[in-house]
Order: structure tokens, then C-alpha cells, then sequence
């Protein structure tokens, strides 16, 4: 009688919706991470900073005026006498010099004026680029590293007298605002092209995981391959699958790397004015592509399976041992290149990438790789059914 009441209630729909979302939760995470990266990532407003200062250029001993143009600022909601403005020596606010006047012309454009001191607070130093802080209620802090370049013919005599002026008028504590908005960092030469990175550098940080997965595969095929299998000829080996997995990952790996370096051209038109520079980033990573692209023509070279699979598994674990010095290492070892990481310097400071841009770049990520991992599963189960109906044929 029990287990007739349990079965008058049981509804099949529920059952099967229950079964679903138990054995394709990281689909549908795969699919709310990308979505939400992509809107966030497209509707957040940038952080305030300047598109343009002029002049760039000034003498030590002088007064000079700057005249400012912002990006996405509110200079006028900061008040009367709110926004504040420094030039800053070195890498210290503790050396930083406090504009005598700030006048707010609209929300973009201020005037700001400095007295410059005499001499630099380095001894040692014959030029400075002295960045530009400004801080307002409305906007919060945000600096142009740019700046305000400077010469200094004679140095000071000691160094407590080049430090003095810069001390007196320094940041203090309390003197910069945080912003109550999330928005992502600003380069002036970035501009709204930031974005980019959620398309970018999140397709290839994806595809490495992606290749990653690849030659794991690749490496369980062969390894698979040195013992008898005890499976019967009329189904689809372990061994087997494995190649298909491996074929299934590196495809989608492809894919994905194809996006990455499309978007990075698109990305290079509108921050260094061409499509393509032949930067060794840019190189490298072509010729990284160009060898996995020969895993693809290396497999349809040869009719018999079991060559095609043990040669391509071969070749998978080559191409994946060049792309990490291809990607990695060499650009790094440039001094040149125009990505960021050049010359030992690691990317993403906190001028490329902040933490409010890592709430969204990092899940992005993810689901860029649940993506591909899904895409691969498809890919190997349309093979995988495919040799099942040869073999039954």
C-alpha cells in the first residue's frame, strides 16, 4: 500500500528535471559565468582618469599650468574646493607636490596649477616623469601615470634640501578618496579597448587548460598502448577513447586560440594602430597555432587508425612542450614587445587589472573553460557514436 502511494505521487518530469541539473550543473554554471562576464564586463563604467594634459613638459623653478581633459569624470560634483591634484617624485606620495590651485571649468576639463620645485628629490637624476594624482568626493582618486615630464640641469646640494619642498606639501593620509562605484581600471591608451580582456587573455588562459586536458589524453593513449587490451574487437577501446578525447580537447583548444589571436588583432588596431606588428608576443603565439595546426594535418596524413592515433598522441605531447616557451617564455625574455610582461615584468599590475576588473576576469575564466570542456564532450560523443555505427555495420 506504501509503495503504491509513493507511486500515485512520483512525477517522471520532476524526476528527470531533478537528474538534469544534477548531472549538468557546470553546464549551466559554464553558461551564468560567461553571460555574466560578458555584461558585466560590457556595461560597467571604467574608472575616472585623463585623456589628455597640456603641456606634458615643464622646467623645475616655474610655475605651470595644466589644463586637464578626464575620462568619465564629475569635476564639478566634487564641489568648491574639493579636487585636489599632486605631481609625484619617484615611486613615494611621501614626495609628492600639492597644486596651488585647482579651478573646475566642467565635469572634464580643469585647470590645475603647480609651483615646481627647484630641484628633484633624487641626486642622481637628470629627468623625471612626475605622474599626476587627483582626487575628488565625486570620482574618488586616480593618478596619469604619464604625467609631467621634468629636466634638472644642477642636482641640490644635499638631499634633505630636494626632499624639503616635496615633503611639505605630500599626501597625507586621508588626503585620497576610494571611489563608492565598481568600475575597472583606466590606461590612457586602453581607453574603452580594456574590455577586450574578458574576450582576449580569458580565451587564452581557457585554451591552455583546454591543451592541457589535450595532451593528458594524449598521454593516456599512449600509455594505454603498451599493454594488450582484453576488450572485444566489436567495441570502442579505452585506449581508443582516449584518442578521441585528445582529438575532441586539442579541436576545441584550436578554436579557442584562433579566437584569442583574432581578438588580440582586433585589440592591437585600436591601441597600437595595426592589425598585426609582428610583436614577438604576436609571433610567437602564431607559430604556437601553426604547430598545433599541424597535429590536424599530421592525423589526415595517414589511412590506418592505429598509426594516425599513436603518431598524432606522439605529436600532441611536441606541441604542447613548444607552446609554454612560445607563449611564456620568450616574450618575456624581449625587452621589446608591446604586451604587457615584457622583459621579466609580470602583467596585470594593479593599473591593467584591479580587484573590482578580477571579479569578473577570473569568473569569465571559468567559464570559458567549462565551455570548452562541454564543447569537447560533444565533439567526443559525436565521434564516439559515429565509430560505434562502423563498428556495428
Amino acid at each position: 500500500m506504501e509503495n503504491l502511494r509513493s507511486f500515485r505521487f512520483y512525477n517522471p518530469r520532476t524526476w528527470d528535471m531533478n537528474r538534469f541539473v544534477r548531472r549538468s550543473w557546470w553546464k549551466i554554471l559554464a553558461v551564468l559565468l560567461v553571460v555574466y562576464g560578458l555584461v558585466a564586463g560590457m556595461l560597467i563604467p571604467l574608472k575616472p582618469n585623463l585623456l589628455s594634459v597640456s603641456p606634458r613638459s615643464a622646467k623645475l623653478g616655474e610655475t605651470v599650468t595644466l589644463d586637464v581633459v578626464g575620462y568619465n569624470t564629475s569635476f564639478q560634483g566634487a564641489g568648491a574646493g574639493a579636487m585636489n591634484a599632486w605631481l609625484i617624485a619617484g615611486n613615494s606620495p611621501e614626495l609628492s607636490l600639492r597644486a596651488e590651485a585647482v579651478e573646475v571649468i566642467d565635469d572634464r576639463k580643469a585647470r590645475l596649477t603647480f609651483r615646481i620645485p627647484a630641484f628633484l628629490p633624487d641626486l642622481e637624476a637628470d629627468k623625471a616623469t612626475l605622474p599626476i594624482y587627483i582626487n575628488s568626493p565625486a570620482d574618488g582618486a586616480f593618478v596619469d601615470p604619464i604625467g609631467v615630464f621634468v629636466r634638472q640641469e644642477t642636482p641640490a646640494s644635499s638631499l634633505a634640501a630636494a626632499e624639503a619642498p616635496w615633503r611639505t606639501s605630500a599626501i597625507k593620509k586621508g588626503d585620497l578618496t576610494a571611489t563608492p562605484r565598481t568600475t575597472f581600471p583606466y590606461r590612457g591608451h586602453l581607453a574603452e579597448s580594456i574590455r577586450n580582456t574578458y574576450f582576449h587573455v580569458s580565451l587564452w588562459f581557457a585554451m591552455m587548460f583546454v591543451f592541457i586536458a589535450a595532451v593528458t589524453y594524449a598521454v593516456k593513449f599512449l600509455l594505454r598502448s603498451r599493454s594488450a587490451s582484453l576488450e572485444r574487437a566489436s567495441v570502442v577501446s579505452f585506449r581508443d577513447k582516449a584518442d578521441y578525447w585528445s582529438v575532441a580537447f586539442t579541436s576545441v583548444g584550436m578554436l579557442f586560440g584562433v579566437l584569442g589571436l583574432l581578438t588580440g588583432a582586433v585589440w592591437a588596431k585600436y591601441t597600437w594602430g595595426s592589425y598585426w606588428s609582428w610583436d614577438i608576443k604576436q609571433f610567437t603565439t602564431l607559430i604556437a597555432l601553426l604547430i598545433y595546426a599541424g597535429y590536424f594535418v599530421l592525423r589526415a596524413s595517414f589511412p590506418d587508425p592505429e598509426q594516425r592515433a599513436r603518431l598524432g598522441a606522439a605529436y600532441n605531447i611536441f606541441a604542447f612542450a613548444c607552446l609554454i616557451p612560445l607563449i611564456y617564455i620568450l616574450p618575456r625574455l624581449s625587452g621589446n614587445s608591446l604586451h604587457p610582461g615584457a622583459a621579466g615584468n609580470p602583467a596585470f599590475g594593479g593599473e591593467d587589472l584591479d580587484n573590482t576588473m578580477r571579479m569578473v576576469f577570473y569568473p569569465i575564466i571559468i567559464g570559458w573553460t567549462l565551455m570548452g570542456f562541454w564543447m569537447a564532450g560533444v565533439a567526443y560523443r559525436a565521434r564516439l557514436l559515429k565509430e560505434k555505427v562502423l563498428l556495428k555495420g
